[in-house]
C-alpha cells in the first residue's frame, strides 16, 4: 500500500509539470519505475510508455477543443515515428543490455535538462517549413528514441513541430501531445511482446491516473504561476536526476 500511495505522489508532479510546462514530466517515470519502485528496466521501459501515451492521449483532449491540434500535420510526422518507435521497441531494444538503455536514457535526461532551462524562444510567427523529408526524417528519430527507452520525445516533437513544419509554439505543444500518443502506443505493443517481467498493471495504472489528475490540476494552475521560472526549476531537478541516473549507472 505504501509503494501505491509513493507511485501516486510522484505520479501527480510529473502530471503537474506536463499540464503547466506542456512537456518535460514525462521524462521522470522511467526513473521513478526503476530506482524509486524497483520495476525491472525493459519491464519499466514499457510501463512508461503506457503512461506517457495515456497521459498524452488524455491532455490532447482540451488543446484539440481549443482547436490548437493540427492533425494533418501530426498525422504525417507520427507515420514514421510509429515505424520506427516499433522497430525500435520489438526488434533493436530487447537485445540491448539493460545497463546500456538506462546509460542512454541518462543522457536524454540531460539533453532535455539543458533545452528546460535554456527554454524556448516564444513567438507567434509562423517558421517558414521546411522541405517534407525534414519532418519524416525527424519523426523517425523521435520514434526510435521513444522505442528504445520509453521517452515521450517531446524535447524533439514540439521544436520540429515549431521550426521544421512551421507551427506557432502553442499549437506545436498541442500537435507533439497527438504525435507522442500515437508513437507511444506502437512502441508499447512492440515492448510488451518481448517482456521476460510482467508489467505491475496495479502500480502503473495508479501512476497513469495520478498523472492524468496532476497534468488537468497544473492546467488549471497556469495562470498563477510564471512558467519560464517553473521550466528553469524543474529542468534543474532533471538536470540532477540524469545526472545520478548516470552516475549509478556507471558505478553498477
Amino acid at each position: 500500500m505504501s509503494q501505491l500511495i509513493l507511485a501516486g505522489a510522484l505520479a501527480i508532479l510529473i502530471g503537474l509539470s506536463l499540464g503547466m510546462l506542456g512537456g518535460g514530466g514525462s521524462i521522470l517515470t522511467l526513473p521513478i519505475l526503476v530506482y524509486v519502485l524497483g520495476v525491472d528496466p525493459k519491464t519499466a521501459i514499457a510501463s512508461s510508455l503506457f503512461v506517457v501515451g495515456t497521459t498524452s492521449l488524455v491532455s490532447l483532449i482540451p488543446h484539440a477543443k481549443a482547436k490548437r491540434v493540427r492533425f494533418q500535420t501530426g498525422f504525417v510526422f507520427a507515420i514514421p515515428a510509429m515505424i520506427f518507435a516499433g522497430i525500435a521497441s520489438k526488434l533493436i531494444a530487447p537485445h540491448v543490455n539493460a545497463r546500456i538503455l538506462l546509460g542512454a536514457f541518462a543522457v536524454l535526461m540531460l539533453v532535455t535538462a539543458t533545452n528546460m532551462i535554456r527554454g524556448r524562444k516564444a513567438t507567434t510567427e509562423e517558421a517558414a517549413p521546411k522541405p517534407l523529408p525534414y519532418l519524416l526524417g525527424i519523426g523517425a528519430l523521435a520514434g526510435f528514441i521513444a522505442g528504445m527507452v520509453g521517452a515521450g520525445g517531446g524535447f524533439i516533437v514540439v521544436p520540429a513541430l515549431a521550426l521544421v513544419a512551421g507551427l506557432p509554439m502553442s499549437e506545436a505543444v498541442a500537435t507533439s501531445l497527438l504525435v507522442i500518443a500515437l508513437q507511444s502506443a506502437v512502441a508499447f505493443i512492440g515492448a510488451r511482446a518481448s517482456l521476460v517481467v510482467p508489467i505491475p498493471w496495479t502500480l502503473v495504472g495508479v501512476i497513469a491516473s495520478s498523472a492524468i489528475v496532476g497534468s488537468l490540476i497544473g492546467a488549471r494552475l497556469v495562470p498563477y504561476v510564471k512558467p519560464e521560472t517553473l521550466r528553469k526549476s524543474f529542468g534543474v531537478f532533471v538536470l540532477f536526476m540524469g545526472v545520478f541516473q548516470l552516475a549509478k549507472n556507471l558505478m553498477t
